[in-house]
């Protein structure tokens, strides 16, 4: 009996799961268009400010070597390991929230 109404539970979690994607699937779209957009600024932002100021480091501290290349790639770095964390965070919290639906 107990057996049955967790898979009764189950059913029915999966079900509205399924639900609400039908009922939200323009939602979705945009909401996946506006996360790609956020995860290009999150990589493009440190990358951009990086080459900024390499270019005036490179402009007023000359030397052998590039400022403006060493700070393009140290942003990129940055950029990419923070768009990795916030999607780390955001597959962690679908994983909890699936679940709380199943139990």
């Amino acid at each position: 009996m107990n057996e049955e109404s967790k898979f009764d539970r189950l059913v029915k979690a999966k079900a509205s799961r399924i639900d609400q994607a039908r009922n939200n699937s323009s939602r979705e779209v945009w909401f996946g268009l506006g996360m790609t957009g956020l995860i290009g600024w999150s990589v493009a932002a440190p990358t951009l400010l990086g080459v900024a100021a390499g270019m005036w480091l490179d402009s007023h501290y000359p030397g052998t070597h590039s400022w403006t290349l060493a700070l393009l790639v140290a942003g990129l770095c940055i950029g990419c390991f923070s768009a990795w964390q916030w999607l780390q965070e955001q597959d962690q919290a679908m994983k909890e929230n699936e679940q709380t639906d199943d139990q």
